[in-house]
């Protein structure tokens, strides 16, 4: 059972608190190795990468359109130090913790780095 729900900024502040405490970010990836990027809802001719803070909400999305997808765990300090920065030069936004039904903020990647700090 999902703790993500209807308000987006606790499914944030639960983003940042659950990866801290793992230190693991999840991501969905394809059989090819693909990561699971989206057209943005928010801004155009922007993609979003969605990422979750444990496996069973990643899980939870790989059906339907993102059915080929499974759960691919990021230790935290990649994701924060690598991707971040990849993601920023790449101009993606980053999804954090979408809920059932894909909502959720889309951040750019430096915002997402402050976060941590």
């Amino acid at each position: 059972m999902t703790k993500l729900t209807s308000d987006i900024q606790a499914n944030k502040l639960m983003f940042v608190e659950e990866t801290q405490n793992t230190r693991i970010v999840w991501s969905l990836r394809n059989e090819e190795g693909d990561w699971l990027s989206v057209a943005s809802s928010e801004f155009e001719y922007s993609e979003v990468m969605p990422f979750w803070s444990n496996e069973a909400d990643a899980k939870a999305q790989c059906a339907d359109e993102w059915a080929e997808f499974q759960p691919s765990e990021l230790p935290l300090d990649i994701f924060l130090e690598d991707w971040m920065i990849t993601l920023a030069e790449d101009g993606v936004l980053v999804g954090l913790n979408w809920n059932q039904d894909l909502e959720g903020l889309e951040l750019e990647p430096s915002d997402v780095a402050k976060l941590y700090i």
